[in-house]
C-alpha cells in the first residue's frame, strides 16, 4: 500500500522529522487559498502514486497565490505515467543549499532492512546506484536491536555529510527507522532531504509504502488506502484471494501456484512474447474462479491472448476443463484462449477440451509459443480461429 506524499509527511512529522508547512488542494481555488494562508513562496506538487513528478511537470514553484492558482490549474488533470492528478499539495518552499537522500528498504538477500544515505539527493536512487554506487552509504542494522545511534553517525560519516549536519542527519535516520518499523513499511524514503541555507534539515519529499499483509495492525493507515485506476485489477484480485501483478506485455497469464506461474512467464519470454500479468488463482480452478480470473486479466485492454496453465493436484484436470468450458460457453472471451493441463486427470481434461472454442496444448512450451503467436496475429489484425 502506497501513501501520498502529504500523508507520508504527516507520519514523519509525528515522529519528530521536520517537514514544510503544507495543505492539500483539489482545485485551483483551494491551491490559491492554501498559498495565501501559508503566506510565502510555495511548491505546488501533484499527488500521485508514482515517482518522476518533477520531470513530468508535476511540481512547480509559485511566488504568489495567483501563481499557485495557475500552477494548480496546469497540474490538476494532467497524467503522470498513466495516473491522472486529482489533487495537489501546496507547501512552503524551502531555502535550499543542498540535497541529500535518506531511505530504508528491505534487503531480501540479507533478510534485513538496509539504511541508505547519500549526498546526491533529488535523483532516482536506482540511477545513483547504477552510475556511482560509491556515493551511497549503506548500513544493515540488526532487526532485533534496530538502528543504533553509533550506526547512524557512522552512516553520516561514510556518506560524506557535512560536519554541521551530521548529528541532525543521524537523528533523522534514527527517527525514520522507527517509522519504518512501527508502520510495518517495506520502504520509507526522504528524497530530497534538504539542507537549508541556515543549516537546518527538512524533508523535501516523503515516500512511504506499507506491507499489505500487516495492514490489520495499522488500521489508521489502512483507512488512507486509495486505489488508482491502474491498481483496480490488483485490488479485485486481492479481494478474491488471488495473487496478481500487472505487467506490460500482451499475453495474459492464469495459473495455479506461484512457481508454475513464474515458469509460465519465462516460457512466454522464451517464445518471444511478453506477459501482461502474473495471476495465481491458488489451489482450485473451477468455473467461478476461472471466470473471475479471466475478467481480471481481460480488463487490461493490451491483452491479445490468454494462456491458462493449470496443474491438476488439489483440483483434477477434468474438473478444471469443465470450469474452462463453462466459462467459454457462457462468457466467450474477446481474445484467443490457450489451455495447458498437467497432473491428475490431465489427459481426461484435454479430451473434454477437444472441439471447444479454444486451443489446447500438452506442454508448457507449446502452449506459450501458441499464445505468443495468437497475440501477434491479434495485434496484426489478422484474427485467428478460436477453435481447434
Amino acid at each position: 500500500m502506497k501513501l501520498h506524499e502529504y500523508q507520508a509527511k504527516v507520519v514523519l512529522a509525528r515522529a519528530g522529522i521536520p517537514v514544510p508547512e503544507g495543505r492539500i488542494a483539489a482545485s485551483a481555488q483551494e491551491a490559491e487559498d492554501a498559498a495565501r494562508a501559508i503566506g510565502a513562496s510555495v511548491a505546488v506538487k501533484a499527488q500521485v502514486h508514482v515517482g518522476g513528478r518533477g520531470k513530468a511537470g508535476g511540481i512547480r514553484i509559485a511566488r504568489t497565490p495567483a501563481d499557485a492558482r495557475a500552477a494548480a490549474s496546469a497540474i490538476l488533470g494532467m497524467e503522470i505515467k498513466g495516473l491522472r492528478v486529482e489533487k495537489v499539495y501546496v507547501e512552503r518552499a524551502a531555502d535550499v543549499r543542498s540535497e541529500l537522500y535518506l531511505g530504508i528498504a528491505l534487503d531480501r538477500d540479507r533478510r534485513r532492512p538496509v539504511v541508505m544515505l547519500s549526498t546526491v539527493g533529488g535523483m532516482d536512487i536506482e540511477e545513483v546506484a547504477a552510475a556511482t554506487p560509491e556515493k551511497i552509504a549503506r548500513g544493515w542494522p540488526s532487526p532485533l536491536l534496530g538502528l543504533l545511534p553509533f550506526e547512524a553517525r557512522s552512516l553520516a560519516f561514510a556518506a560524506g555529510v557535512p560536519a554541521a549536519q551530521r548529528e541532525a542527519v543521524a537523528d533523522l535516520a534514527l527517527r525514520l527507522y522507527r517509522v519504518y518499523v512501527e508502520t510495518d513499511a517495506t520502504l520509507v524514503e526522504i528524497n530530497p532531504l534538504f539542507v537549508q541555507n541556515d543549516g537546518s534539515v527538512l524533508a523535501g519529499d516523503a515516500k512511504l509504502e506499507l506491507d499489505d499483509n500487516a495492514l490489520f495492525r495499522q488500521p489508521d493507515l489502512a483507512r488512507l488506502r486509495e486505489v488508482a485506476k491502474d491498481e483496480e485489477a490488483e485490488e479485485s484480485a486481492r479481494a478474491l484471494g488471488f495473487s496478481f501483478v500487472q505487467l506490460d506485455g500482451d499475453v495474459g497469464i492464469i495459473g495455479n501456484g506461484a512457481g508454475l506461474v513464474m515458469a509460465t512467464l519465462d516460457a512466454v519470454r522464451n517464445a518471444g512474447g511478453r506477459a501482461a500479468n502474473f495471476l495465481d488463482v491458488g489451489g482450485g480452478a473451477k468455473e467461478a474462479i476461472v471466470k473471475a480470473a479471466l475478467e481480471i486479466v481481460l480488463s487490461n485492454p493490451r491483452v491479445r491472448s490468454v494462456l491458462i496453465n493449470i496443474f491438476g493436484g488439489i483440483t483434477r484436470g477434468d474438473e478444471v476443463a469443465r470450469g474452462v468450458l463453462d466459462v467459454v460457453e457462457r462468457h466467450p472471451p474477446r481474445v484467443p484462449l490457450v489451455v495447458r493441463l498437467s497432473g491428475t486427470q490431465a489427459e481426461a481434461g484435454r479430451r473434454l477440451l477437444e472441439g471447444a472454442r479454444l486451443v489446447s496444448r500438452t506442454t508448457m512450451d507449446e502452449a506459450a509459443a501458441e499464445a505468443v503467436r495468437l497475440a501477434a496475429a491479434e495485434a496484426a489484425g489478422a484474427g485467428s480461429p478460436r477453435a481447434r
